[in-house]
C-alpha cells in the first residue's frame, strides 16, 4: 500500500493519471474541503487509518482525555464558531462514549460531526472485538447518520454530513467508518459538499401569514418578544434587535437564547422559565401577543402548558415546521429562516404597538422582583457574589461555559450577557460534566482574542476533570471556577423542597481539594473561602497565562431562586423557600 498523506503527497497508479488515495485520506480531504481547522478525538484501533491520514494534514487535532469530552468540546466549538465542530472516536466503547455528547447536541440543535471507526465490513454482526451497532445506537440522537461501505463515496458522505449538520436546523451527524473502507484505495477526490435532493431548507415565510402576524403584533397592547436559541443558530440577532428597538417591545430570552439581546438594555427582561427572572415570567404570562422566534417551548420554559401565557396570541417563527404547534399552539405559524422572517415582519408591521403602559409595567416588575440578594455580616461566601465579581473583571465578550446544576443557574442569572455566542451550556439534556470540555472547545474556537471562563459545581466538575490534562498540555488559557458546596446542589435543593429534606445521595462527607488537583494536572490552583479574597484571587486566576482552577467554597445551604415548581404556573414563582412552601 502506498504511504499516502492528506497534504497532497499522493501516490500515482501506473495504469491511471488520477491520484490514488485511501478512504481515510478521502475523509481528511473532505474535512479540508469544508474548511475544518480543528478536531477533537481519542485514538484507537478502528479509527487509526483516519488518524494516519491526519499525520501530515493542516488540521489541528486536540487529543482529549475521554470521548465524551471530545464530543462536548466539538459541541462547544460549534456553538462559538457557528460551524460544525468535529470529533473522532474508535469503534465500540469509543463510539458509545460519544452518545451523551451527541444527544446533548441533538437536544440543543448544535452543529457537530462525529466520525467513528468501525470493524471491517466482513466482521459486522459477528460480535467482533470492539464492535457496536453505532448507527443503530446513535440514530435517535443524530440528525442523520451513515454506515459507510464504499471508499469511493466516503469523502462525499463526510462532506454531506458536514453540510447537513449546519444547514437548516443544525444538529449532530455521524459517519461510521469500517476499517477496510478507510484502508482501501480510491481514485475519488471529494468536491464541495452537496445536500441531498430531498433536503429542503425553508427561507421566507408565506406572505399572507406574515401580514396577518404583523397586524396582530401592531394591534397588541402587551406585546413581548421571546428570543430562543434559533435566533443565535440563524444569526438573526441583528434583525431581532431591530424589531424590538424600532417598536419598543420587551424581550425575554430562553436559556439557549441568552446573548441574542443585550441584558443591560432597558427592554431586556432576561431569561424566563423555572429559574428565570420573575419579571421575565410575568411578561410572558401576561402578554397579549408573543412573537416567539426559534424556540421549541420546552417544559423548563413553559412550566405547565395549560397555564402558559393564557391570553396570548402566539406568533411562532421556526425553521423546523415540526416545532410549530408541537407544544404551544401557534395562532400565526411562520416557517422559515429566522433572519429572513424577522425582516419580512419588520417590513410588514404597519405601526408600533401602543405599548407605553406595558413597558412601564415591565419596568415596575423589574424593580419589584429584582435579582438583588443580601449578604449578612456572618454569611459564608455567596455564589452570586463570585459570579458578579468575575463578570466585573472580564471583557464584555467573554465566553462563559458551565456544567449543569445550581452553578449553571447562578452563572445564568448573575452574569450580564451582551453578545451572542458567549453562553455555552447544556440545556435540553442537562449534562453534568459539560463545562470543562466545553471550555476547551470554546477556547480553541475563539483562538486568542476572547476570554473563556467556566463555572462548574463540585459534582459536575468531578465528571470530567480529566480534561484538565488536555488544557494543560495544550496550554489553553481558561479560567475554571468551581462553586464548591460539597453537594449535588440542585438535587439537594429539590430534596429539601419536595422530599421533606431527605438528602439521599446528594451531599458529600468529603470532597477533593480541587486547587491541589489542578496543580497535579499542570494547571494553576487557587482556593477561595472569604469575601476579602475574592477580587485578588479571581484576578490572579484570570491573569494566569494557561488553565487555572479556583476552588471557591460557597455557602452549602444557598439555593437558586426564583423558582417555579416543575409543571407549575410561571406567574406563581417563589423568591425564597417560604414562598415555595406556600405554592
Amino acid at each position: 500500500m502506498a504511504n499516502n498523506t492528506a497534504a497532497g503527497k499522493k501516490a500515482t497508479d501506473e495504469s491511471s493519471t488520477q491520484p490514488v488515495t485511501t478512504g481515510a485520506e478521502a475523509v481528511v480531504a473532505a474535512l479540508d474541503t469544508v474548511g475544518v481547522e480543528h478536531i477533537f478525538g481519542v485514538q484507537g484501533g478502528a479509527i487509526m487509518p483516519v488518524y494516519d491520514a491526519l499525520y501530515d494534514a493542516d488540521i489541528q487535532h486536540i487529543t482529549m482525555g475521554h470521548e465524551q469530552g471530545a464530543s462536548h468540546a466539538a459541541d462547544a466549538y460549534g456553538v462559538v464558531s457557528g460551524e460544525p465542530g468535529v470529533c473522532l472516536a474508535t469503534s465500540g466503547p469509543g463510539a458509545t462514549n460519544l452518545v451523551t455528547g451527541l444527544a446533548d447536541a441533538n437536544m440543543d440543535s448544535d452543529p457537530m460531526v462525529a466520525l467513528t471507526g468501525q470493524v471491517s465490513t466482513a466482521l459486522l454482526g459477528n460480535d467482533a472485538f470492539q464492535e457496536a451497532d453505532t448507527t443503530g445506537i446513535t440514530m435517535p440522537v443524530t440528525k442523520t447518520n451513515y454506515l459507510q461501505s464504499d471508499p469511493d463515496t466516503v469523502g462525499a458522505t463526510v462532506g454531506e454530513a458536514f453540510a447537513l449538520a449546519r444547514e437548516g436546523r443544525p444538529g449532530p451527524t455521524l459517519v461510521d467508518l469500517p476499517k477496510d473502507v478507510t484502508n482501501s484505495q480510491t481514485t475519488e477526490t471529494p468536491s464541495e459538499p452537496e445536500l441531498p435532493d430531498s433536503f429542503d431548507v425553508p427561507d421566507a415565510a408565506d406572505g399572507d401569514d406574515v401580514a396577518a402576524a404583523a397586524a396582530a403584533f401592531a394591534n397588541a397592547e402587551r406585546p413581548v418578544i421571546l428570543s430562543g436559541g434559533g435566533v443565535i443558530k440563524g444569526e438573526a440577532w441583528d434583525e431581532l434587535r431591530r424589531v424590538a428597538l424600532e417598536y419598543g417591545v420587551p424581550v425575554v430570552t430562553t436559556m439557549p437564547g441568552i446573548g441574542s439581546f443585550p441584558e443591560d438594555h432597558p427592554l431586556a427582561m432576561e431569561v424566563a422559565g423555572m429559574h428565570g427572572t420573575g419579571y421575565a415570567n410575568l411578561a410572558l404570562q401576561l402578554c397579549d401577543v408573543m412573537l416567539a422566534v426559534g424556540t421549541r417551548f420546552d417544559d423548563r420554559l413553559t412550566g405547565g402548558v395549560e397555564t402558559f401565557a393564557p391570553d396570548a396570541e402566539i406568533i411562532h417563527v421556526d425553521i423546523d415546521p415540526a416545532e410549530i404547534s408541537k407544544i404551544i399552539p401557534a395562532d400565526y405559524p411562520l416557517v422559515g429562516d429566522a433572519s429572513t422572517v424577522l425582516t419580512q415582519l419588520f417590513d410588514a408591521i404597519p405601526r408600533a404597538p401602543d405599548a407605553a403602559a406595558w413597558r412601564e409595567q415591565c419596568q415596575q416588575w423589574k424593580d419589584e422582583y429584582s435579582m438583588e440578594y443580601s449578604i449578612p455580616d456572618d454569611a459564608l461566601l455567596k455564589p452570586q457574589f463570585v459570579v458578579e465579581a468575575m463578570d466585573e473583571l472580564t471583557p464584555d465578550d467573554t465566553i462563559v461555559t458551565t456544567g449543569v446544576g445550581q452553578h449553571q443557574m447562578w452563572a445564568m442569572q448573575y452574569w450580564t450577557y451582551r453578545h451572542p455566542r458567549t453562553w455555552v451550556s447544556s440545556h435540553g439534556l442537562g449534562t453534568m460534566g459539560y463545562g470543562l470540555p466545553a471550555a476547551i472547545g470554546a477556547r480553541v474556537a475563539a483562538e486568542d482574542d476572547r476570554s473563556v471562563v467556566c463555572f462548574d459545581g463540585d459534582g459536575s466538575f468531578l465528571m470530567s476533570l480529566q480534561e484538565l490534562a488536555v488544557a494543560a498540555r495544550e496550554n489553553l488559557d481558561i479560567t475554571v471556577i468551581v462553586l464548591n458546596n460539597a453537594a449535588v446542589g440542585m438535587v439537594r435543593q429539590w430534596q429539601d423542597a419536595f422530599f421533606e429534606g431527605r438528602r439521599m445521595a446528594s451531599e458529600y462527607q468529603w470532597v477533593p481539594q480541587f486547587d491541589t488537583i489542578a496543580e497535579g494536572f499542570g494547571a494553576k490552583g487557587f482556593r477561595l473561602e472569604t469575601y476579602d479574597e475574592v477580587d485578588e484571587t479571581l484576578q490572579a486566576a484570570y491573569d494566569y497565562d494557561g488553565p487555572s482552577v479556583v476552588d471557591a467554597h460557597i455557602d452549602p445551604e444557598e439555593d437558586v431562586y426564583p423558582m417555579v415548581p416543575s409543571g407549575g404556573d410561571n406567574a406563581k414563582f417563589a423568591m425564597n423557600q417560604a414562598q415555595l412552601d406556600e405554592l
